[in-house]
């Protein structure tokens, strides 16, 4: 207790320690928030709830660093975990996801918790369990007489995730396919009757949701570490994020990613690095609580 209170005094003695802890945390939220929204379209236009989503993440992170360990450069791991994870959404599409999207919540749930085990034993099999990690040939920038600094990498990451994520945005609002997913996520049997192939629009969904989560894991293995049982963690913040900002609210998506990010650096300086996990279960918590009772008002109101 006595830790507690003296890491939560270090905050107010020196002020400057919140800068560090607010930028550290916004640059992870934003990847946060980037595998988010991935989920949120599985969500949004095929009701599956992805618990594969972290070993995406963790899949696309391999990919960028092996490819590292062949000489090519660190950042155009991007584009190639984008391209090879959209290929990986696309099989395991059609070999399992497509026979779940009619059917029962348990049976998606179930459907994708075993893609994601298998995923992640396919990953030790090849890599090991070992942590791994590419080290970019970028300086450290230093501020307030060097307390706070921020790795040129970090800055390159949020960078090319919010081009990523501008991208996206623009391609479903302008492009035919995007407006043919967002018109199959407010009524898929509308859709087919309007001409739209919903099973043409449920694979590119998902195979862009990989695909999305791939390009975040080749960004946080420049940044972070990944290991093939990490995906859990990554998972866990996605449903976190897209919970509390309801599914279709991209800005919503943005801020819950932030700020869980910002409340996790948080947690983790005041209560130690060991509860940082707790913490993103905690939040998951509290916001199915709070819908819950949302949910509860809205009933009552309607009576």
């Amino acid at each position: 207790m006595d830790k507690i209170i003296g890491n939560f005094g270090l905050l107010l003695e020196f002020p400057v320690v919140n800068i560090k802890i607010l930028l550290d945390g916004l640059m992870i939220g934003a990847l946060f928030a980037l595998a988010a929204y991935g989920l949120a379209l599985v969500w949004g236009v095929m009701n599956v709830k992805n618990l594969a989503q972290g070993d995406f993440v963790i899949a696309g992170g391999y990919v960028a660093w092996w490819l590292h360990g062949f000489g090519m450069p660190a950042l155009f791991g991007v584009p190639a975990a984008f391209v090879v994870l959209w290929v990986v959404g696309y099989v395991c599409y059609r070999l399992i996801i497509t026979r779940v999207i009619e059917r029962d919540l348990f049976t998606s749930l179930l459907a994708t918790f075993g893609i994601a085990i298998m995923m992640a034993q396919i990953l030790n099999l090849l890599f090991g369990s070992d942590t791994q990690s590419i080290k970019l040939p970028y300086e450290t920038l230093y501020f307030f007489d060097g307390f706070v600094d921020v790795p040129i990498a970090k800055l390159i990451g949020v960078c090319m995730a919010a081009s990523l994520a501008t991208a996206v945005v623009l391609f479903m609002k302008f492009s035919r396919m995007g407006q043919a997913i967002r018109a199959t996520s407010q009524d898929a049997r509308a859709a087919r009757v309007l001409g739209i192939d919903t099973e043409k629009v449920y694979s590119f969904t998902f195979s862009l949701n990989a695909a999305i989560c791939g390009a975040a894991g080749a960004i946080i293995v420049m940044v972070w570490l990944i290991q093939p049982f990490y995906g859990i963690t990554y998972a866990v913040r996605s449903f976190v994020v897209v919970t509390a900002a309801g599914l279709g609210n991209l800005p919503g998506v943005i801020a819950a990613g932030l700020g869980i990010g910002v409340l996790e650096q948080y947690g983790s300086h005041i209560f130690g690095i060991g509860y940082q996990q707790a913490i993103a279960v905690l939040l998951l918590l509290l916001v199915l609580v709070v819908r819950m009772l949302q949910q509860r008002r809205s009933r009552q109101a309607l009576k």
